[in-house]
């Protein structure tokens, strides 16, 4: 098994809004994908040989700032990706802090309302 984690999705409440701040802070285009029963789009990624996802806005996903924490990819460097998010109307909870030679991490609050972490190795 290459990766424990295939594939996850972030539940969001206005999908509009919610590619806008993915797309800030990820700094790269949500890719929309028609679904008939949810509005859906894939986050970037490697999706042959890494893990993605999608954010999805429909009947039965819900956000949340409970339960499962999904660390994004933050880039080279985190203070990139964490600079982008207040701006992207998202809230920093958890600034960048140190995880000894893991690199750093930080959370925020998505529009959504759901609590959503980054990972770089600076």
């Amino acid at each position: 098994m290459k990766n424990t984690i295939n594939w996850f999705e972030i539940p969001v409440l206005n999908f509009e809004r919610a590619k806008k701040i993915y797309e800030t802070i990820l700094d790269d285009p949500i890719q929309v994908m028609p679904h008939p029963e949810y509005k859906y789009g894939l986050l970037p990624g490697d999706m042959r040989n890494g893990v993605s996802g999608g954010i999805v806005e429909g009947n039965g996903f819900e956000p949340s700032t409970k339960g499962t924490l999904i660390y994004l990819n933050g880039g080279e460097d985190l203070s990139v990706a964490i600079s982008k998010v207040e701006a992207a109307g998202g809230k920093l909870i958890f600034p960048k802090r140190a995880i000894r030679a893991n690199g750093f991490v930080a959370h925020f609050i998505d529009t959504e309302g759901n609590k959503i972490a980054f990972h770089s190795p600076k």
